[in-house]
């Protein structure tokens, strides 16, 4: 529904704003307002205004209504005493995203919110699907795209090709990419809700951009994990998530905890094709290397990231990081794949690795590999 009203609250709008956000609201009116700013409110659906209004007010002064996708842009209609900024402008239509981020970061000051939106891949290939009649043509079309805006924007000697074609416009983002690089940007996510095929978020200012970010894109994912004596390791598995998602490892893990298996719950940024690699334990592969270089062993404690570590009771803390971490953990072994389950089986590892080191990693790897491959036990 969009307002066709002159006035900048019609009717249908106010009966769609709670009285708590109308009161708040509602002397901000003014028909002196920005031009510019009723111009693209007027073309604001209800339901997209809704959500604006559960975080800030449009129409006061101190927020800036933009609708671009460059810096110069964001100069251009951001005012000096702006608090808070909304854009209309898909981030599919930015050429450098994290730079335009990060501009709009600099852009207000600390706790200033930013609303924003984008098509996910998935909405997109939904909306294109539709144009279809033969499903194995467009099976053969979409290849052809992902390859197109996925893969070529990240070959290093076709990226200012991919750009000319493109001019910038059309990126391919997954929601987790998306909420990933606000994130990296120095962003704390508030909500974010679909809303008419796109998705938009409303964030924090909280932090400057990470400084050196260094987001990994290729098929082969370096974590940064403790090994033996609390050294920082960079464990290698092949990538089962979007672009970005270690920004997402605090935020997901508060707001869903983790399943049964010790790992974050209803985990948005694991991609289709990362379910595949985990179920038939292929991403686990490549810390093979790991094991050449001497930081993991083929069976050990799993190696963590600090944040899931520091969540460890402080008894497993102070045993774990006096061996080196292991490709096959011992819940593999014991058969306890749920969150308490993983720690009461190092804990019983642990003991018996104390005692006698080199029995016990044998004992445990042929028990592991009998559970695996009788199928009593699947990777999450």
């Amino acid at each position: 529904m969009k307002l066709k009203n002159t006035e900048l609250l019609s009717r249908a709008t106010i009966d769609c704003i709670p009285k708590e956000q109308l009161s708040l609201r509602t002397p901000f009116v003014k028909p002196s307002i920005d031009k510019n700013k009723e111009t693209l409110l007027k073309k604001t659906s209800v339901e997209v205004y809704q959500f604006f209004v559960n975080h800030l007010v449009p129409e006061r002064h101190n927020v800036s209504l933009i609708n671009t996708n460059t810096r110069e842009g964001v100069n251009t209609f951001v005012k000096e005493n702006t608090r808070s900024i909304i854009n209309l402008r898909k981030l599919n239509d930015v050429r450098y995203v994290n730079k335009f981020l990060i501009h709009i970061n600099k852009s207000m000051p600390d706790a200033g919110f930013f609303i924003g939106c984008v098509e996910p891949v998935k909405n997109l290939k939904a909306r294109k699907k539709e144009k279809f009649k033969w499903s194995f043509l467009f099976s053969s079309y979409w290849t052809l795209i992902f390859l197109f805006h996925r893969i070529m924007p990240k070959i290093k000697y076709l990226q200012k090709v991919y750009f000319f074609l493109t001019k910038g416009k059309y990126r391919y983002l997954t929601m987790g990419e998306t909420l990933g690089r606000v994130v990296s940007c120095g962003f704390e996510i508030i909500e974010y809700r679909e809303i008419e095929g796109l998705l938009y978020f409303a964030v924090m200012k909280t932090s400057d951009p990470v400084p050196n970010m260094k987001p990994s894109f290729g098929p082969l994912f370096p974590m940064n994990r403790l090994g033996k004596n609390g050294k920082m390791i960079k464990v290698y598995k092949l990538r089962t998530m979007h672009p970005f998602s270690e920004f997402l490892q605090d935020y997901i893990t508060k707001l869903n905890g983790y399943n049964e298996t010790g790992k974050p719950a209803n985990d948005f940024r694991v991609a289709s094709w990362g379910r595949f690699y985990r179920k038939y334990w292929l991403d686990e592969l490549p810390q093979l290397l790991n094991v050449l270089k001497g930081e993991l062993n083929i069976v050990g404690v799993r190696p963590l990231s600090p944040t899931r570590f520091n969540e460890l009771p402080e008894d497993i803390q102070q045993q774990r990081i006096r061996f080196k971490p292991g490709c096959i953990p011992p819940y593999v072994a014991l058969l306890m794949p749920d969150a308490q389950g993983n720690i009461e089986a190092e804990r019983i590892y642990l003991a018996e690795k104390m005692k006698s080191p080199f029995l016990t990693d044998v004992k445990y790897l042929f028990m592991a590999l009998y559970n695996i491959f009788s199928g009593k036990i699947k990777s999450s």
